[in-house]
């Protein structure tokens, strides 16, 4: 970061030619169009006017140059690409500010003190990395503009300026910023729940139905793209904001909003590209099933914890597991020469003579039997007399037996 950040300021003569980008003349020409489109198309429709065919001009191919532009002006003209242009140019002004309070300190003194300059490069070095990214990220979007450009130029070759003039015929074209300051005051109703933001200019389109654009003239207009006007308020319906080019506009759709909203769809049916550029996935998920995802209400989503143990799954050993491919060899050719065996089944003469046998016996009796004799005997304890134990040595033992007889 410290070479980097000294680099940058010996080269900041250089710095801006490289990261200077910038998308906004991409996006006024299609500007130009679509304001033109539209108040030309604003006239045609105009109820007392003469006919469109006989003016030459079909207002079927002039509202689908309309709608082809009003495409094309929303990659070019959507709140993130504003955001990185103003990103771009508050890291252009930081680094061009860093490089002058740089040149300030160093000038031309031969040595200048690193713990005063060494972070002030590494902050050069910062900024130059995140301008660069910025920079990447404005050559896309300006590539995407360049791709999309070609298609905007085949409508100019349908209409051209001088056809479009004759249709305006000197009248004041208007901007979406113009149409939406020239509001008219008055309340709308107390019967209808209306919402007045605080900050009109802070309202997102994104926030409101149909991109913002007033659904009444969509539908009375035959497929006239109006923007609202937030300062009249935003009608709420079913939990959804509607924005209204007018206050009669607005008194009509409150009066019977489920007509105007069908009315919308319908129109979408016949202009599919109405589909992506008011916004109507939720009325035709059918239609463009890569948007089912925009369908899904919020999970509401809590924190939580799960404990498991260490091993949730015991150890299994497959006893029949072979690893020698021979042997899953000789498997195969068994459970293929299964396929050639066949099942035989024979029936014998006799098995059909087969009966019923029944059998009845007696129920059991209970009897008893005593065999049993009670006996006794006693005999004699036996009693024996030594004598001639002690005394003279050479004497013998006598033995006397003192036992009664049996008989006794």
């Amino acid at each position: 970061m410290l070479v980097t950040g000294v680099r940058l300021f010996n080269r900041s003569s250089m710095t801006k030619d490289q990261v200077e980008l910038n998308i906004q003349d991409l996006g006024e020409n299609c500007l130009q169009l679509v304001w033109r489109y539209t108040c030309a198309l604003e006239a045609l429709t105009e109820p007392g006017t003469a006919a469109p065919a006989e003016m030459g001009v079909s207002v079927e191919l002039l509202r689908q140059a309309l709608y082809n532009v009003r495409q094309h002006q929303s990659p070019n003209h959507n709140p993130f690409t504003h955001a990185t242009v103003q990103r771009v140019e508050l890291l252009q002004s930081e680094l061009t500010a860093h490089f002058q309070v740089l040149r300030d300190t160093v000038q031309s003194k031969r040595a200048v003190p690193a713990a005063q300059v060494f972070p002030m490069f590494r902050s050069v070095s910062r900024l130059w990395s995140g301008l660069q990214d910025e920079a990447e990220l404005l050559h896309i979007f300006r590539n995407l503009a360049l791709s999309l450009r070609p298609f905007v130029a085949s409508q100019a070759q349908i209409f051209s300026e001088n056809s479009i003039d004759g249709l305006l015929q000197g009248s004041e074209i208007k901007s979406d910023a113009e149409r939406r300051r020239l509001c008219e005051g008055g309340e709308l109703g107390p019967d209808i729940e209306w919402l007045v933001p605080e900050h009109p200019n802070d309202t997102e389109p994104q926030s409101v139905q149909y991109s913002g654009f007033c659904g009444h003239i969509l539908v009375c207009r035959d497929g006239l793209l109006l923007p609202g006007k937030p300062q009249l308020g935003l009608l709420k319906y079913k939990e959804k904001l509607y924005a209204f080019s007018s206050r009669d506009s607005a008194l009509q759709f409150a009066s019977a909003p489920e007509h105007y909203i069908s009315e919308v769809a319908e129109r979408a049916k016949r202009s599919p590209e109405l589909i992506q550029l008011l916004c109507l996935h939720r009325q035709f998920s059918c239609v463009t099933p890569y948007t089912e995802h925009l369908l899904v209400r919020p999970i509401n989503r809590s924190s939580s914890s799960t404990q498991t143990d260490t091993h949730p799954v015991e150890s299994y050993m497959d006893r029949t597991y072979e690893w020698n491919e021979w042997a899953l060899r000789r498997k195969a050719l068994k459970l293929a020469d299964l396929r050639r065996k066949q099942t035989h089944s024979t029936q014998t003469k006799l098995s059909h003579l087969r009966r019923d046998n029944f059998t009845q016996t007696y129920t059991s009796k209970d009897a008893m039997g005593q065999t049993t004799q009670d006996g006794e005997s006693s005999m004699p304890r036996p009693l024996v007399y030594l004598s001639e134990l002690r005394g003279q040595r050479g004497r013998p033992m006598v033995r006397v037996e003192l036992t009664r007889a049996l008989d006794e």
